[in-house]
C-alpha cells in the first residue's frame, strides 16, 4: 500500500471558514489549511510525502473534530491533546514542535523562536520552517509575530490570523498589519 493511499481529507467549517483537514490512518492530523487554500495545503503535502500523494475524501477522526470545535468554542486548550504527525526535515520538526509549545493567549517574535530552539541566528530559517507548517492552528503559526508586534503574514490570510489571536486574547495592542502575504513568514 502506498504512504498516501492511508490519508485521508475532511471539511469542517469553523467560525473563519471551512478548514481542511488531513490525517491519516491512525487518526493523526498531517494537515490542517483552509478550503480557499487547498493547492497550497497540497502542494505542502507533496513537498512533504512525494508527488504520489493522492489523499481520499473522508470523515476527520471524531477526536479531532470535537477538539477543534472545542477550541472554536472558547475551550483553547482542547488542541493540546490532537494528535500529530509531520514529515519534513528534523530543523522543520524542532520548529514546529516548538510552535506547539506556544501557549495559547501568548505570542512569540520570530527572533525569541530562533532562541528558544537554541538557533538564535537563525531568524530567517525559523521563518521558512514556520512557512512550511502543514498544521495551521495546531502548530500555532498564528503565534508568531514580527519583533515589532505586526502580524506578519499567515497562509490562511491576515484577517484569520488576526480572529485567532483576538480568539486567545493574544492580539498585541496597536498591533500593525504587515503587507506580508506568505504563509508564516517574518516581514
Amino acid at each position: 500500500m502506498r504512504r498516501s493511499e492511508s490519508f485521508t481529507v475532511a471539511r469542517l467549517p469553523s467560525p473563519i471558514g471551512v478548514m481542511l483537514l488531513m490525517s491519516d490512518s491512525d487518526g493523526a492530523l498531517r494537515a490542517l489549511d483552509w478550503e480557499d487554500h487547498a493547492v497550497r495545503m497540497h502542494a505542502l503535502m507533496r513537498r512533504q510525502y512525494g508527488p504520489d500523494i493522492a489523499p481520499g475524501e473522508g470523515v476527520a477522526p471524531a477526536e479531532l473534530r470535537q477538539a477543534l470545535t472545542a477550541y472554536f468554542d472558547g475551550v483553547l486548550a482542547a488542541l493540546d491533546a490532537v494528535p500529530v504527525a509531520t514529515a519534513g526535515t528534523s530543523f522543520q520538526r524542532q520548529v514546529w514542535a516548538e510552535l506547539r509549545r506556544i501557549p495559547p493567549g501568548t505570542t512569540l517574535s520570530y527572533g525569541a523562536l530562533a532562541a528558544r530552539i537554541g538557533r538564535p541566528a537563525a531568524v530567517r530559517a525559523v521563518g521558512a520552517a514556520n512557512g512550511a507548517n502543514p498544521i495551521s492552528i495546531v502548530l500555532a503559526c498564528h503565534r508568531v509575530i514580527g519583533a515589532d508586534a505586526t502580524l506578519t503574514g499567515y497562509g490562511g490570510g491576515l484577517a484569520r490570523k488576526r480572529w485567532l489571536l483576538a480568539h486567545e486574547g493574544a492580539l498585541p495592542a496597536g498591533a500593525r498589519r504587515s503587507s506580508a502575504s506568505r504563509r508564516c513568514l517574518p516581514a
